[in-house]
């Protein structure tokens, strides 16, 4: 069984998931590179698609994700990371999930939860 890079034009998502609490943390992208140095350090590793560069989760902020489990989907395109979430924000607004919004009632979605840091003191 092999991750099939080439289905997505050389990239797969990966859903991260807190590998004690099981609550989805962020989705981001592998390329073949990120996905090997990924499985080199036992950090998360991901393509950025914005920047067009990897990006190894946590080397700005300090919140790193080390690697607990990687499952592959049944069509071989999608990956799913079980992570430690070292400093307690995955995401880059200094939330805990970036899934932090959710919809109200009326359709408006809403700030469920605290940031965990302040994203402006960490990327000056």
């Amino acid at each position: 069984m092999k991750i099939d890079f080439e289905k997505g034009g050389g990239l797969v998502p990966v859903i991260v998931q807190d590998d004690e609490t099981g609550d989805v943390l962020m989705l981001a992208y592998m390329n073949e590179v990120a996905y090997q140095k990924t499985l080199e350090t036992g950090k998360a590793t991901y393509w950025s698609r914005s920047r067009r560069k990897l990006w190894l989760k946590g080397e700005t902020s300090g919140n790193v994700q080390e690697v607990k489990g990687i499952y592959i989907d049944c069509d071989e395109d999608t990956i799913l990371l079980k992570v430690h979430q070292v400093g307690g924000a995955a995401c880059h607004t200094g939330h805990r999930s970036c899934f932090y919004r959710r919809m109200d009632e009326k359709g408006t979605f809403r700030e469920i939860e605290p940031p965990v840091f302040n994203p402006k003191e960490v990327y000056k």
